[in-house]
């Protein structure tokens, strides 16, 4: 008899973003139905779409996702073998309440960053009690890269250590269109692909721009994918700072692994990061990457090698990074994108989390 499996993602479906974490879970839908487990999906909300036809999807409709999981197994008398969680938190009371429905084997993915600066004392002391309270009711914590897994044990206690794994983030490099262009010509194409958030730093970027000489601004542009709640600050900063003629804001895109080939580099100013999907994909289009030393970053990024990187919130360094490609000082001649092929595929992050099911 096949083993039900609950796949609990606090994540949003829509059409017009289709990302690397979009093109994880068709891969993954089809792996685990190949390996005969029966899937069903949670979201915290969907909007029904192509790409996503195949699979028998459950929507929150934007509430509480846990609530709605919880509330719908109990209304339809329903019970899992497994239940894999992204992007929730990676130890809470939730876990245990999943354990009383038929004790499922718990596995949770963390792909949470944490904050600059790491939490405050009240936040290290609630997440230590939550280890020793709920940690046993997880069997299995998942990292998406060394720095997560690292703080999983910090945040939560080393008393999980057995039971905590790191697997790498891994991306589709069929689908992304390489690079061929001269890095040292210009115009010098920038793109940044990223939730407008706070947290990813875009207002560096804008200020460190508003430092360049305004004579250089004919030999570059930055174009910006996304949206997000602080769109109206960035659009703020453009103007004030008179940048309309650089910086072009062209909101979401479900095909930037088809359009990152057009530019010279990604550049990623963000605080928070665990290991960024963005910044792969990048790097399998021979695209160099520009980004600071957050997170699991400083575990891809090689600084003159592959891309740059700098300090978060050091808008002069981002702004001398960017003046000195547009001026020819420096530049990334390497091709960059061999490695990814080889260590961070989207078939090898499948297949091991397809392993950790298949072990049970």
């Amino acid at each position: 008899m096949s083993k039900k499996v609950a796949i609990i993602c606090e994540y949003i479906l829509f059409p017009q973003r289709i990302g690397g974490m979009d093109r994880f879970y068709k891969a993954y839908d089809i792996a685990i139905k190949k390996s005969g487990f029966e899937p069903v999906w949670f979201f915290k909300s969907a909007i029904p779409f192509e790409f996503y036809k195949e699979f028998d999807i459950k929507s929150a409709e934007g509430s509480n996702l846990e609530s709605f999981f919880l509330d719908y197994c109990d209304s339809n008398n329903l019970y899992y073998d497994i239940v894999i969680t992204h992007f929730l938190k990676p130890i809470s009371y939730f876990f245990k309440e999943v354990k009383k429905r038929n004790k499922p084997y718990i596995i949770n993915v963390d792909h949470n960053p944490r904050p600059l600066g790491g939490f405050p004392l009240k936040k290290i002391i609630k997440n230590r009690a939550k280890g020793l309270l709920y940690g046993k009711y997880v069997d299995k914590l998942v990292g998406v890269s060394n720095y997560t897994k690292e703080h999983i044990l910090n945040d939560f206690g080393f008393q999980l250590k057995n039971k905590t794994i790191s697997v790498y983030n891994g991306i589709d490099v069929s689908s992304c269109v390489k690079q061929e262009l001269d890095r040292d010509e210009n115009p010098i194409n920038f793109i940044v692909v990223s939730h407008l958030r706070e947290s990813k730093g875009i207002q560096d970027l804008l200020n460190a721009i508003s430092k360049i000489d305004s004579g250089l601004y004919l030999n570059f542009k930055v174009d910006i994918y996304g949206d997000g709640p602080y769109k109206e600050e960035l659009l703020r900063l453009q103007s004030e700072n008179q940048l309309e003629n650089v910086v072009n804001f062209k909101g979401n895109s479900p095909k930037i692994n088809e359009l990152l080939h057009k530019y010279h580099y990604l550049i990623q100013p963000t605080y928070m990061e665990c290991f960024s999907l963005s910044i792969l994909e990048s790097l399998a289009c021979n695209v160099p990457v520009i980004t600071t030393t957050v997170g699991g970053n400083p575990e891809i990024i090689k600084d003159g090698i592959n891309g740059y990187i700098f300090e978060p919130k050091d808008i002069g360094r981002l702004s001398e990074i960017i003046k000195n490609i547009i001026t020819g000082e420096i530049a990334i001649t390497n091709e960059v994108n061999i490695e990814i092929e080889k260590e961070f595929t989207l078939d090898k992050m499948v297949r091991k989390h397809i392993k950790l099911l298949t072990c049970i």
